[in-house]
């Protein structure tokens, strides 16, 4: 997965189980490891994201164009796709 273009969807939930926020990025995978996880080059910024080191999540993309539900931006032909939940404590 080393050097792989991976578009990554967090979708966040309240305490109540309610949707607080979406997030869509891409990024390049710079390295994987136990302590870190997936760690992305986030190609907006280039800043370190870091992502669960799950492997299995991370499922082949279909060649085409994505585009971003939040910025709009296009990110063409990813190797990856991963979606995440992430829910608060109650």
């Amino acid at each position: 997965m080393i050097g792989k273009l991976v578009l990554v969807g967090v979708t966040r939930y309240g305490g109540d189980g309610q949707v607080q926020g979406l997030e869509q990025y891409a990024g390049t995978v710079l390295r994987i490891s136990a302590d870190e996880g997936v760690v992305l080059a986030d190609e907006n910024d280039g800043h370190e994201r870091y992502l669960p080191p799950m492997l299995d999540q991370y499922l082949p993309a279909e060649p085409g164009e994505y585009r971003m539900r939040n910025s709009g931006m296009i990110v063409v032909d990813p190797d990856y796709l991963a979606t995440w939940d992430l829910h608060a404590q109650q």
